[in-house]
């Protein structure tokens, strides 16, 4: 019998073929997965990197740094040196991955001194991967405590070109050393953390410029015998607004004494500067004569109207002045929150009376006048909004809370009092605040 003759000659046979295509498949498929392996640590780094650019705070942003770090290579501790001025030692040391148990029996070792290979990295700033931390020629071994790590992979943070600290990572949760492919995604979390860093600094900056700048626009309380006074101011939790809260006391004739408080809508310079025109053209106006507090609120309302074009504002003024056997508060609002009473015996009463309309709405609309006896060992509370305003608590919800609040801490010096108020408020922080209290003396 012939034999079969190959209909196709010098063309490899089927079963190779078949050898052929898996072989190739099979690579795809390894390209494809190295591919899909290489989006996803992409997309976990642009995750990472916009975590970290939302924190405001800087040990929030030193911890976030450390802890998406490890997220991405899949390490089980994480920790950051940040180095002092001179680059020398670590001056902080964040860690995250350590149980309770780790803690406690580190609690006494203090910061690291930067020797072994920490230090390494301190002297050397380039990535560093060790996969035998105890056979590298730097190590010194562990404190008393410390887990005993195996592997490590280190990277240096740089801000504005200087080395602001070094990034550690130990152990892989797989239990391989890390690649180069685990130190290219933390040198490229490293530089977006530099920019977080700086960015986190000049924000820094901006607040501290800006409180200071609300701060200069207030004034320091005068001497108001026989009344004692006393103010706080607490920026908002935005650093980057200014606030138009403000607040003033005045001394006046025949021992009278006029205190007013006031928030200016909007945060910006213009609200900053509009509470400055408006509190100096209040304090003209409080000299003129013995014109009432609602009197004088709807003359300043007409000169504003007249001069400028201030946003609305709300305020609230009073006038103190002797009356046997205390004194007479007379006191108006231009659509302010009302003001606080607490007794001698710690009963604190809200003061809601008729509101009259902000300031800037209508001048021709009349303002209401209130009038109320204090007694020796009276404290009045005048507060802007921030103090209270929460967007899950309703106005009135959160003034009994501020009531609550007045009553613990109405034994307290008058100083240590508004600052109390201010440490415990009910609102949710996100406005600036301003209290002025002030209190008769006693019998």
């Amino acid at each position: 019998m012939a034999a079969e003759q190959d209909p196709f000659p010098g063309q490899p046979h089927l079963p190779e073929l078949h050898v052929r295509l898996r072989s190739e498949l099979g690579r795809i498929d390894e390209q494809l997965r190295a591919l899909l392996d290489a989006m996803d640590r992409m997309q976990g780094l642009l995750d990472a990197v916009v975590a970290i650019s939302r924190e405001v705070e800087l040990p929030a942003v030193l911890h976030r740094i450390v802890t998406t770090a490890m997220d991405l290579v899949g390490a089980h501790y994480g920790a950051l040196g940040v180095l002092n001025e001179t680059g020398d030692h670590l001056e902080q040391f964040i860690t995250a991955g350590l149980s309770e148990h780790e803690r406690a029996d580190l609690a006494g070792t203090g910061l690291p001194t930067g020797r072994g290979v920490l230090g390494h990295l301190i002297s050397h700033p380039e990535p560093l991967r060790i996969s035998d931390i105890p056979a590298h020629a730097a190590s010194v071994g562990f404190p008393s405590g410390h887990p005993h790590l195996r592997t490590l992979l280190g990277v240096a943070i740089s801000v504005r070109g200087e080395i602001y600290g070094d990034l550690y990572l130990s152990e892989r949760r797989d239990g391989q050393p890390f690649d180069v492919h685990d130190e290219n995604v933390v040198m490229a979390l490293a530089s977006a953390a530099g920019i977080a860093i700086e960015n986190v600094r000049l924000f820094e900056q901006v607040r501290v410029g800006a409180e200071q700048f609300q701060r200069l626009l207030l004034p320091a309380l005068p001497d108001l015998g026989p009344f004692t006074a006393a103010a706080v101011y607490r920026p908002a939790a935005e650093p980057s607004k200014l606030g138009g809260d403000w607040y003033d006391a005045v001394p006046l004739p025949d021992d009278v004494v006029a205190v007013v408080i006031g928030d200016v809508v909007g945060h910006d310079l213009h609200a900053a500067a509009t509470m400055a025109s408006t509190r100096n053209m209040l304090r003209a106006l409080l000299f003129d004569g013995g014109s009432s507090p609602g009197a004088v609120l709807t003359r300043l309302d007409r000169t504003l109207q007249a001069l400028t074009d201030n946003p609305v504002t709300t305020t609230a003024l009073a006038r103190i002045e002797r009356e046997a056997p205390g004194w007479r508060l007379r006191w108006s609002t231009a659509g302010h929150v009302p003001p606080l009473l607490i007794t001698l015996e710690g009963r604190v009463e809200i003061l809601t009376a008729e509101p009259g309309l902000p300031l800037g709405v209508d001048p021709g609309e009349p303002r209401p006048d209130h009038s109320r006896l204090l007694f020796p060992g009276t404290t009045l509370v005048f507060f802007t909004d921030g103090l209270i305003e929460h967007p899950s608590h309703s106005l009135d919800e959160s003034l009994d809370d501020l009531t609550e609040l007045a009553a613990v801490h109405s034994t307290l010096p008058l100083r240590d009092f508004v600052c109390a108020l201010a440490d415990h408020h009910p609102s949710d922080g996100h406005d600036d605040m301003a209290i002025l209290a002030l209190r008769t003396p006693p019998a």
